[in-house]
């Protein structure tokens, strides 16, 4: 295959060659899809219905709940149908969805993290200011900054990824097509404009990392300096989720990227491509729940008005 004109489908890995192993591994991703559509639907209705969590915090939980849901369907279907249906092609147009979404949803997801680390530091460090600072305009403006800012630079990726020369073959080394094994089949140096604008994202990123542990850094010296027990674990129980969830995304995305060629491994990429997709999704519900009394408590109405209501 000497070019990318002549490519009209490629072909993703698959989990297993044998039928017993691809049906365990539907079923796996199917209990993890619905229990991460599960979760997520729950808060993000839990946020819509109850008016005491429309606050700028949980305005952004929803954004993050949304953009969860659409990362994980973004990999996990496509990949499901393949080992249900003992297939391995997706489409062109197809897999140029996929790199489109996936990069836009993994820099909107990182830029809203960095929202929701800002909304954190000056609920804490600056209360009197909050309602200043963020009013329901300036939520909008920073979700929206955040969702446009990511839509730019996945078209910018996804526009130079895919008009590289393909020479190497059409079969992805990963369950969904992702920017880094798409670089893999393009012909010797046609890659290097597309690394060049993964260098300038990945120094915005890292400038973004930085602002999110001087935050951070800033929210804890508050926290501790707070007298009473009762103030510090409320403080605690908005911060710790959101730092959870923080570190696993930004450890598995990190690794995804920024891994030298040198350990690079079909084996290793499936498991932190994984990582990084498909457990962020279905954990970051369980994680803000698990610590958050309003939410937990507006969760628990929830289920009590829809079980009571069929009764």
């Amino acid at each position: 295959m000497s070019n990318d004109s002549s490519i009209t489908q490629f072909l993703l890995l698959a989990f297993a060659d044998t039928r017993d192993l691809q049906l365990l591994h539907f079923w796996l991703f199917l209990s993890i899809y619905l229990a991460a559509l599960l979760g997520n639907g729950l808060i993000i209705t839990a946020i819509a219905c109850d008016h005491r969590l429309h606050t700028p915090l949980y305005f952004f939980l929803l954004n993050l709940s949304l953009i969860d849901l659409a990362s994980i369907s973004t990999t996990v279907l496509k990949s499901m149908a393949n080992s249900l249906w003992d297939i391995r092609a997706i489409s062109y147009a197809g897999c140029a969805a996929q790199v489109f979404l996936v990069a836009f949803l993994v820099v909107a997801e990182y830029c809203l993290l960095t929202v929701m680390a800002y909304d954190r530091y000056v609920a804490i460090c600056q209360p009197l200011h909050y309602g200043t600072l963020l009013g329901s305009r300036a939520c909008v403006h920073m979700a929206a900054a955040a969702w446009g800012s990511a839509f730019l630079n996945s078209l910018l990726h996804t526009t130079n990824t895919l008009s590289l020369p393909l020479c190497k073959g059409n079969a992805v080394d990963q369950f969904f097509c992702e920017i880094p094994q798409i670089l893999k089949l393009s012909c010797s140096r046609s890659y290097l404009r597309e690394v060049w604008l993964l260098v300038v994202s990945f120094t915005l990123a890292f400038g973004c990392f930085i602002f999110i542990m001087l935050s951070y850094v800033q929210i804890f010296r508050a926290v501790l300096r707070i007298p009473s027990e009762q103030g510090r674990h409320k403080a605690f129980s908005t911060c710790l989720p959101h730092l959870a969830v923080v570190s696993l995304f930004i450890t598995t995305a990190m690794v995804a990227y920024l891994k030298p060629p040198s350990i690079s491994s079909p084996s290793l990429d499936l498991v932190v491509a994984f990582l990084y997709s498909v457990v962020p999704p279905a954990l970051n519900a369980l994680i803000y729940s698990m610590r958050n009394q309003e939410l937990k408590g507006a969760l628990k109405k929830l289920i009590h008005s829809v079980v009571f209501q069929q009764q």
